[in-house]
């Protein structure tokens, strides 16, 4: 959160998600699943493995832009 705490929704947006995104101990499955029967659906993939360019080269190719 920010000094003067203006941010406090975006961070409330990511506990509820993490919230419901975890799997329970008792039920062995997370809290959104138990509710609706299907998967919390994330707009990006952030499992997903690949390369990650290096800061330095993303540079370079910003400069010849």
């Amino acid at each position: 959160m920010d000094y003067q705490q203006k941010n406090w929704l975006e961070w409330l947006v990511i506990a509820k998600f993490a919230i419901n995104n975890k799997t329970h101990s008792a039920t062995k499955v997370s809290s959104f699943i138990a509710n609706y029967g299907r998967e919390l659906r994330m707009k990006a993939d952030i499992r997903r493995k690949g390369k990650v360019e290096k800061v330095t080269e993303f540079v370079k190719k910003m400069k010849k832009i």
